[in-house]
């Protein structure tokens, strides 16, 4: 099974900016990464589930700092992401990804595989541009509350369907 998984509204509150400086802020209660373990403790006995990273943090930190930034459990399961370095750049300067619904970007990245898996959920605060007939692939998180707002028996039925 591969999981798509988003940080912000998720693993913590969508509250998160980046600073002048580069580093990553939380500006909301708590701190960044406080729900990753209830993803550590629903992925403990599933050894067949992959993380691949559906979030911006890809693209405005980079692959390995993104993927480091997460609790060492979760990024040892790490296998890719929806956005990388190649992605190439609209006529007007702009990078097509940012303009694609997180739906887009997990379909495009599906499609570059050389055999699509059927199993597959994405852990995502956004469902914009979800069709109706993939929302059985959407584990859809409040924003504020993120994975603390889910039980971790339905998390892991939901990750071995």
């Amino acid at each position: 099974m591969l999981l798509f998984l988003d940080f912000d509204g998720v693993l913590h509150p969508d509250a998160v900016f980046r600073r002048s400086d580069g580093r990553i802020e939380l500006r909301a209660d708590g701190e960044l990464f406080m729900w990753a373990p209830i993803l550590v403790e629903a992925l403990s006995r599933l050894t067949s589930v992959r993380v691949v990273l559906s979030t911006s943090w890809v693209r405005h930190l980079g692959f390995q700092r993104a993927r480091k930034a997460l609790p060492a459990e979760l990024g040892m399961l790490v296998i890719g992401a929806t956005w990388h370095s190649a992605m190439r750049r609209t006529d007007q300067g702009s990078i097509a990804w940012d303009e694609q619904t997180r739906y887009q970007q997990i379909a495009t990245y599906l499609t570059q595989l050389s055999s699509a898996p059927t199993d597959w959920l994405a852990l995502d605060d956004d469902n914009r541009g979800w069709p109706d007939a993939k929302r059985e692939h959407l584990l859809l998180t409040d924003s504020a509350h993120g994975l603390s707002s889910l039980n971790v028996t339905d998390l892991r039925a939901k990750l071995t369907t």
